[in-house]
Order: structure tokens, then C-alpha cells, then sequence
């Protein structure tokens, strides 16, 4: 259990720091993510970027069951 937190804890910081760089990729700018802005308030909710990330996990989990 010690290592999944370890290792969960190191790829939450390297996405942290990664961040600047990821963003130039369009994550969180895809077609169907929702953003609604109303005076001062903006309202986001990134659905497809979730989707595509959920993937992208997924197969890599199934590739690493394999």
C-alpha cells in the first residue's frame, strides 16, 4: 500500500510540474468540454479531456494486466 501512495504522489507531482507544458497540448480545449461565463463567474467542466484521460489510463492498466 506504502508504494501505490508513493508512486500515486510521485505522478501527481510530475504532472504538476509538467503542466505548462501538457497545456500547449490542448488538454482541458477540446470540442464538447463545457464553459459557460456570466459576468465575473466562468463555469468549466472539461467532460472530454476526463474522457480521453479515462482512456488513456485504461488501456494503460489493461496493458500492464496483460
Amino acid at each position: 500500500m506504502t508504494r501505490i501512495l508513493i508512486l500515486l504522489g510521485a505522478l501527481i507531482l510530475a504532472v504538476g510540474l509538467l503542466w505548462p507544458y501538457l497545456s500547449q497540448l490542448g488538454l482541458g480545449r477540446l470540442p464538447g468540454d463545457i464553459v459557460i461565463e456570466r459576468g465575473n463567474t466562468t463555469f468549466y467542466f472539461p467532460i472530454m479531456t476526463c474522457i480521453l484521460i479515462s482512456l488513456v489510463f485504461s488501456l494503460v492498466l489493461w496493458v500492464a494486466n496483460r
